[in-house]
């Protein structure tokens, strides 16, 4: 080390650009000498106004960082657009950064984008990630999955932890490519292994649900638990779940209650929804509806579907609140329309009753198709309900015995009781005894 610094120095001599460059990484380093931010400010200074187009960048960096200098976000923008145009792939990256966020600059989300696709076709695979954030979240351009895909599948074969982590995503969800849970854990794998943290928590959720790998809780709490302990918000929430659930660990409320906390301050509303729930059946902290209540309105006024359908249920019943059938409503309704099923049942029992609005049968069958559709095994058996009675749709008792099996296989107590019921009336299905016995006996049992 001590060798390179000499030979760095002498190239120096001769004001060789590259070597002033690398003088100045050594000592932003520490690389075989001390570690000196002035320093290396001098010589990235003498470099960039030689020229160098990296050299530039570092100094453009510096001015950003307040780094061997005062901040300078003007000073910063000038020499990440000397850089740039000198075609060095990182200071048009940097350059990019600016125009996105008003750095230096104007705001300028068109040329943000234009740096950021001469930096990307130049190779940068973390600016190659970030244009693949910009289609993917339509941020910039039209949201584009087939684009997204295509960069981040750049980033992730030139290295980038990041772009290994988002092409990851890509195949988990099926967005711009088939869907392919193995393909998925392989790429979230090759993140994990760059200390990636979101792409550790990634790991955790494939080892919890099973998605391209044997199902294994322990090795999901080991994800999440190095996720959380690194500041992953959502590593924070699903750490506390597994306490919550004793997934992977001992079933432990106060620890579930601490980690959902950490993660509702740093502002996921996931964990937030999940506090209310703590509060509001008492578990791992003193039971306080008022507080659940709190947790839940924040959450759902963030657009969180199943917080929405659990402050509908506060105003339902009255939990934290004063009762109020039509803010029930509202809520349910704002839940059922963000695709969470049991919002979509408990809306169709508003239409069903004439709760909070004017009783309508054809909208709760609606709704209670579609609940039914996302497995909501309440939203089946009042399905069933209406196919059998003729209500909101015309009686089809074949399709009222489908709708209560469902129901009944996934765990509902009134559609196991209506389930027995067809049996021993053969409706739907013919006559028995028998099974009509067993599923009435699972009802009374879950009841």
């Amino acid at each position: 080390m001590v060798k390179i610094i000499k030979w760095y120095s002498k190239s120096t001599i001769n004001e060789y650009t590259l070597g002033q460059n690398n003088l100045g990484k050594c000592y932003y380093y520490g690389t075989g000498i001390k570690q000196d931010y002035k320093k290396a400010f001098k010589w990235y200074s003498k470099s960039a106004n030689n020229g160098y187009a990296e050299g530039q960048n570092n100094l453009g960096k510096y001015y950003y960082c307040g780094k061997g200098t005062m901040k300078d976000y003007n000073k910063a923008f000038e020499w990440y657009s000397k850089s740039a145009n000198n075609g060095c792939a990182k200071g048009q990256y940097n350059l990019g950064y600016c125009f996105e966020n008003g750095i230096g600059t104007d705001r300028d989300i068109k040329k943000a984008f234009e740096w950021y696709f001469k930096s990307a076709n130049n190779g940068y695979a973390l600016c190659q990630n970030t244009l693949g954030n910009c289609y993917y979240y339509g941020k910039v351009i039209t949201q584009d999955f087939n684009k997204a895909f295509e960069w981040y599948f750049k980033s992730a074969n030139n290295g980038s932890s990041r772009g290994q982590n988002n092409l990851g995503l890509c195949y988990y969800y099926g967005n711009g490519v088939t869907q392919d849970y193995k393909k998925a854990f392989e790429w979230f794998l090759k993140s994990a292994e760059s200390r990636n943290i979101a792409a550790i928590n990634n790991l955790g959720n494939c080892y919890q649900y099973g998605q391209g790998v044997t199902k294994d809780y322990n090795k999901a709490f080991e994800c999440y638990f190095e996720s959380a302990n690194n500041e992953d918000i959502e590593g924070q929430s699903n750490l506390g779940e597994c306490y919550y659930y004793g997934r992977g660990i001992t079933q432990d409320y106060k620890k579930a209650v601490a980690w959902y906390l950490k993660s509702a301050e740093s502002g996921n509303i996931i964990a937030k929804d999940n506090l209310g729930n703590c509060y509001q059946y008492g578990q791992g902290v003193v039971q306080n509806y008022n507080k659940a209540f709190g947790c839940y309105f924040e959450s759902a006024n963030k657009g969180y579907a199943k917080a929405q359908y659990n402050l509908g249920c506060c105003y339902e019943n009255g939990i934290g609140i004063d009762k109020d059938k039509r803010k029930a409503f509202e809520w349910y309704s704002k839940s059922a329309n963000n695709e969470y099923a049991l919002g979509q049942n408990n809306l169709g029992n508003c239409y069903y009753y004439g709760k909070g609005i004017i009783q309508d049968y054809n909208k709760a069958f609606e709704w209670y198709s579609k609940s039914a559709s996302n497995g909501c095994a309440g939203g089946q058996n009042n399905l069933g309900n209406c196919y059998q009675n003729g209500i909101g749709t015309c009686k089809d008792y074949k399709k009222a015995f489908e709708w209560y099996s469902k129901s009944a296989n996934n765990g509902s107590p009134k559609g196991q009781y209506n389930l027995g019921y067809c049996y021993e009336h053969g409706i739907g299905t013919y006559k028995d005894k028998k099974k009509a016995f067993e599923w009435y006996y699972k009802s009374g049992c879950a009841l």
